[in-house]
C-alpha cells in the first residue's frame, strides 16, 4: 500500500490496554477449578480523528506485556493497512515468542479493535467487512460445569455463591441445565468433563439425554482420559452425543480414538495452529475443529480457516473461554459470516454477563442464539464506568495469572494436576 492512500484521519494515535478481572464462579475442569477472579485485557484503539476500535484479549501478565509490545508497534499506522500492521506486531513479538498460536493471541485482539474502527468509519458492521452474513442469529449452546455452590473463603475473604448453585452430581448438571434452558433458551448443550470418573460423567450425559431427549449434547473432558478409556466412552455414548472434544491428548492419540469409533471427535487443544492442520488432516484426528479467532489470529483468519476445513470435510464450532462482551461480539460477527457452521458455539458468556463492560441492548442471548449487531463495527459500546471499576478490581486483587491448578489445592492440598487421569 502506498503511503497516503487513505486520510491521515485513519492513522493510528494511541492503542490503550486496560486489564481487568470480573467474577467467575467456581467452575471445575480437569485442571482444577475457576478462581474467584477471571482475567481479560481490554483494548481501545484511538485514530487521529478520534475513533475508537474495541477488542478483547484473555489476560495474564505476559500476554498483557506483548500487548504492551504490540502497542507500540501500531502508532502511526494506517487502520486499513491490517496485514502490514499485524505483520509488523508479529515481527516485533517473534524474538520473544516463538510459537504462533501465543502470537495469534495478541494480533487477533488488534485486528478485532482495526475491523471495529473499520466498520464505525464506513457505517457497516463487522460481519459486512468479512463478506456478509450468511445468518441474522447465532446459535450458542449451554455450557455447563461441575461446580461448588460458592467460593471458599479463603484468605479474609468471605464465601461467596451464586444464582447458580452446586452441581457435583448427574440431577445436579440437569438443573443447570434447565435453568439454562429457562434463562436462555438454550436448545444443546456441553458439559465440561474430566472432573469425575468416566462412569460419573457419562451417567449424567444420559440423564440429561432423558431430560432434553432432542438436544445436541457434546462431552469435553479436556484430555483427562487415555486413548483406552476415551474408546470405551466413545463406544458407550455413539448416538447419544453429537461429538466427543478432546478427551485425549495430541494429533496421535485422538487418531487412535478415531480410528476405534464412529463418534465424531472434536478439538480446541490439539489443533490450535495452522501448522497442526496437516497432520491432524493426514490422521484423521479430527471432524471438528473448534474455532477460536483468539487462537487463530484474528476474524479474517478464522475465515480462511473455515475454507480449509470444508476443503477436507472437517465439520465446525466454536470454542470459548471465560470472555466478556466485546469478545461475544466479535465472535458473533465471525460466526455470521462463515457458510460452514455445522454446530451451536461454545459460550460462557451466561457465566460473566453481569459483569460486562460493553452497554446493554445489543447483546441478549435469546432463543439460544445471539442476533448478529448491525451497527456499525462491533454494533457495543464500551461502559466506562464499569471498565474503570474491573480495572480496579484488578489492580487490588493479587491474581496475574490463571492458576486452576494452584487455587484446587488451596482447597485440596492433594490435587494432582496429573493427566490423563483415567
Amino acid at each position: 500500500m502506498t503511503e497516503g492512500t487513505y486520510s491521515t484521519g485513519t492513522r493510528i494515535r494511541e492503542l490503550i490496554v486496560t486489564p481487568i478481572a470480573f467474577r467467575d464462579p467456581p467452575l471445575l475442569n480437569s485442571s482444577g477449578v475457576h478462581e474467584p477472579l477471571a482475567l481479560r485485557c481490554v483494548l481501545q484503539l484511538v485514530l487521529e480523528d478520534g475513533t475508537v476500535g474495541l477488542g478483547e484479549s484473555p489476560g495474564g501478565s505476559a500476554r498483557l506485556e506483548r500487548l504492551q509490545t504490540a502497542a507500540k508497534e501500531v502508532v502511526g499506522r494506517d487502520v486499513f493497512d491490517t496485514t502490514a500492521l499485524l505483520a509488523a506486531v508479529d515481527d516485533a513479538l517473534l524474538p520473544s515468542v516463538p510459537s504462533s498460536h501465543e502470537r495469534g493471541w495478541t494480533t487477533s485482539a488488534i485486528e478485532v479493535a482495526c475491523l471495529d474502527a473499520q466498520g464505525k468509519l464506513t457505517g457497516r458492521p463487522v460481519s459486512d467487512l468479512l463478506g456478509g452474513r450468511v445468518r441474522d442469529a447465532v446459535p450458542f449452546a449451554g455450557y455447563l460445569f461441575h461446580k461448588w455452590a460458592e467460593h471458599p473463603a479463603l484468605d479474609g475473604r468471605p464465601a461467596a455463591g451464586d444464582s447458580w448453585g452446586e452441581a457435583l452430581d448427574p440431577a445436579g448438571i440437569v438443573v443447570q441445565a434447565r435453568l439454562m434452558h429457562e434463562r436462555y433458551g438454550f436448545e444443546s448443550f456441553k458439559l465440561k468433563g474430566g472432573v469425575f470418573p468416566p462412569e460419573q460423567e457419562i451417567a449424567a450425559i444420559e440423564a440429561l439425554r432423558e431430560a432434553f431427549p432432542d438436544a445436541p449434547l457434546r462431552l469435553d473432558p479436556n484430555t483427562a482420559w487415555t486413548v483406552e478409556t476415551s474408546v470405551q466412552v466413545a463406544e458407550r455414548l455413539h448416538g447419544v452425543l453429537e461429538y466427543l472434544e478432546d478427551p485425549t491428548a495430541s494429533i496421535p492419540g485422538m487418531a487412535g480414538v478415531a480410528r476405534s469409533t464412529g463418534l465424531p471427535l472434536a478439538t480446541n487443544m490439539c489443533v490450535i495452529a495452522w501448522e497442526h492442520l496437516r497432520p491432524a488432516v493426514e490422521q484423521n484426528a479430527v471432524q471438528v475443529l473448534l474455532t477460536d479467532h483468539h487462537y487463530w489470529g484474528g476474524l479474517r483468519r478464522t475465515r480462511e480457516l473455515a475454507a480449509v476445513c470444508e476443503a477436507f470435510g472437517i465439520g465446525l464450532s466454536m470454542h470459548s473461554n471465560s470472555h466478556l462482551g466485546i469478545s461475544l461480539a466479535a465472535m458473533t460477527h465471525v460466526a455470521a459470516a462463515v457458510p460452514n457452521l455445522h454446530h451451536s458455539c461454545d459460550t460462557h458468556y451466561p457465566w460473566n454477563a453481569a459483569d460486562d463492560i460493553v452497554r446493554p441492548g445489543v447483546l441478549e442471548m435469546r432463543d439460544g442464539a445471539v442476533r448478529v449487531p448491525t451497527g456499525p463495527g462491533l454494533g457495543v459500546e464500551l461502559d466506562h464506568a464499569a471498565l474503570d471499576r474491573l480495572h480496579r478490581l484488578y489492580l487490588e486483587s493479587d491474581i496475574r495469572d490463571r492458576d486452576d491448578a494452584g487455587y484446587m489445592r488451596r482447597v485440596d492440598p492433594g490435587f494432582e494436576a496429573r493427566l490423563p487421569r483415567w
